[in-house]
């Protein structure tokens, strides 16, 4: 018999793709009123793997990576996924969005996002969200999966993802022994 184990914190990281950059800053504060300070941003990567976000959202797109200070818990994803849903909706135009926002988390071994459309690598986290397994930590560094998402299979983004785990690795270890 297996007995329940309580899951660590993760960090909390969260993509952000646009057309216009200058949204990012008031995005950015919105964020951080409900999630606590930005840890790491990540560089400015082109976002052009795909023509589905075009027509809502015109060319080119841009996307960026925060990392947050505060940990949260596992658990916690799908309440996330619903907050920058409403964020989003703050930047609407003419009944078109203006910036796409993935919550996701990292933890040692493992990168997730949430989404709120199923498919048949994602499992339902309730209030109609879905984790997807995005990218798993293993010999040394995140081993990309057949459905993760080209600009997160992206050497850069990968590079960037190492430096938010090693940051989380530390701040967990720093934060056990204080307890």
């Amino acid at each position: 018999m297996s007995n329940p184990q309580t899951p660590k914190p993760a960090k909390l990281v969260v993509g952000l793709f646009m057309n216009d950059k200058r949204l990012l800053a008031a995005a950015a504060c919105d964020l951080s009123d409900a999630f606590g300070p930005i840890d790491l941003a990540g560089p400015w990567f082109n976002f052009d793997f795909t023509d589905y976000y075009s027509t809502e959202m015109g060319t080119p797109l841009f996307r960026r990576v925060l990392a947050f200070k505060n940990h949260i818990q596992q658990h916690d994803l799908a309440d996330i996924k619903l907050i920058t849903n409403d964020v989003e909706h703050k930047y609407v135009q003419n009944g078109r969005r203006r910036i796409n926002i993935d919550p996701g988390y990292l933890v040692h071994e493992r990168f997730v996002l949430a989404s709120a459309k199923n498919f048949t690598h994602r499992i339902s986290i309730g209030k109609g969200i879905y984790a997807d397994l995005t990218l798993i930590y293993t010999r040394g560094g995140f081993q990309t999966l057949p459905w993760t998402y080209p600009d997160y299979a992206e050497k850069n983004m990968l590079t960037f993802l190492v430096r938010v785990r090693n940051k989380y690795l530390k701040d967990i270890t720093r934060t056990l022994h204080e307890n």
